[in-house]
């Protein structure tokens, strides 16, 4: 496997570690879909950058397009895909396509996609009979930026890259591939993935930010396919057969060692070339979801996922479950990470984040955003004051110790389900 990557991926995470030891999270209208909680086994896959109307590399298609083998399979196998496209790769010059095997593959500056120069061959605007195929067959489509330039600066694997830097670059490019979605297909996405999952835009705020102005979720994976990871082994059908191996057995050994690892699970996958400019995802699939159907396995699109349950941590054999399944679709509920947490104290800023008018608060943090201490919580508690719905000048950390009169039934302490449960959504 490439070298390189393998180190920048290890170094990220120990600088992680060591610099921000304690992952935080907060009540966020955008949280980062990654599992849901469920015993039945049911799992997501995505597939990122296409669509791609060339032959597979190396071609044992007949020069079918490496999009319609993938949908070729996941048809032959009931499966629905979840497929994050882009829109168009073309406007991305002048440039040059940078070493074969290194992150800049398909351009130094910028991504090409399906390759450097082959540009017309993808995405959704070039592709019209794909995307039509990918929602005649129930498949559902998400959103990884219409010319797939990263929000922010990612400098050392990206160092040369442009990025969109600002709030309005980002909500613009991103608009720009819903409305082809919506104009030409009537249809409404619903989720978002960052190019190379870069967050950090400028003044302060991140794609959470332009997602919330979007109404997506963050599409996100908790398991790794490995079809855009290039071996060097041996010579080009020796790499390729190693590089379709690498997706296949860590889904069998996961199973091996426990039949229920996949539950709830969403798998990324690359609908496109390695970095070798080879396809493994054209014969990879069809292993992986052999193996999930011998252990009995239904892939579905994210979407149908999320209604088994839309977080991470509560599933439907929690008691509260429909209430907070219903809550959720309306109001702030919870954490970025997609749990609920339920049973840990209810703070203020969590408070305010539930009371607070959406149109309101999210005007109000880009208005605050080179304020670092301007989050979204500060923002909620400062207008949730205003209007008389806590105290003012409580810190948005403080544990709740009163609710609202009228917006709220009794409770039985002041835990986030307590509170959640007693809220009146009917207000």
């Amino acid at each position: 496997m490439s070298l390189i990557v393998k180190i920048g991926k290890k170094g990220k995470a120990i600088a992680k570690r060591v610099l921000s030891p304690v992952e935080t999270h907060h009540i966020s209208y955008t949280r980062r879909i990654e599992r849901v909680k469920t015993d039945r086994r049911i799992l997501a896959m995505t597939f990122d950058d296409g669509p791609m109307d060339l032959p597979c590399s190396p071609d044992l298609f007949d020069g079918r397009s490496l999009s319609d083998v993938i949908l070729d399979t996941l048809e032959e196998f009931g499966a629905k895909g979840t497929f994050d496209v882009i829109g168009d790769t073309s406007d991305n010059y002048p440039d040059k396509a940078g070493a074969p095997g290194s992150a800049a593959w398909g351009g130094i500056r910028y991504d090409h996609y399906p390759d450097f120069g082959k540009d017309a061959s993808g995405g959704a605007v070039h592709n019209d009979r794909l995307i039509r195929r990918m929602l005649g067959g129930g498949h559902q489509i998400t959103n990884h930026g219409y010319r797939h330039i990263i929000f922010g600066k990612k400098p050392f694997v990206y160092g040369k890259r442009v990025f969109l830097g600002s709030f309005d670059g980002a909500l613009e490019d991103l608009t720009r591939l819903h409305r082809v979605l919506s104009e030409n297909y009537g249809y409404e996405m619903t989720m978002g993935r960052p190019p190379h999952y870069v967050d950090r835009v400028q003044g302060g705020l991140s794609s959470y930010d332009v997602y919330d102005v979007m109404g997506y979720q963050y599409l996100a994976a908790s398991f790794d396919g490995a079809g855009w990871l290039p071996s060097t082994a041996g010579d080009r059908q020796t790499a390729f057969e190693e590089e379709v191996r690498a997706m296949a057995e860590p889904v069998r050994a996961a199973l091996e060692k426990d039949p229920d690892f996949f539950c709830g699970q969403i798998i990324f996958q690359k609908e496109g070339c390695n970095m070798a400019r080879r396809t493994p995802v054209a014969v990879g699939l069809r292993r992986q979801l052999e193996i999930l159907s011998d252990y009995g396995y239904r892939v579905v699109t994210v979407n149908e996922l999320m209604k088994e349950s839309p977080f991470t941590d509560v599933g439907r054999d929690d008691p509260d479950f429909e209430k907070f399944e219903t809550l959720q679709r309306s109001r702030a509920v919870v954490f970025s990470d997609n749990r609920l947490r339920p049973d840990a104290p209810m703070k203020t800023g969590e408070l305010a984040m539930l009371l607070c008018p959406k149109k309101r608060l999210l005007e109000s943090r880009r208005k605050a955003a080179d304020d670092k201490k301007a989050t979204l919580y500060r923002c909620a508690v400062e207008i949730c004051a205003e209007e008389g719905l806590i105290p003012a000048g409580v810190r948005e950390d403080a544990a709740v110790s009163a609710l609202p009169e009228g917006l709220f039934d009794s409770t039985e302490d002041m835990t986030r389900r307590s509170v959640l449960r007693a809220y009146r959504a009917d207000r």
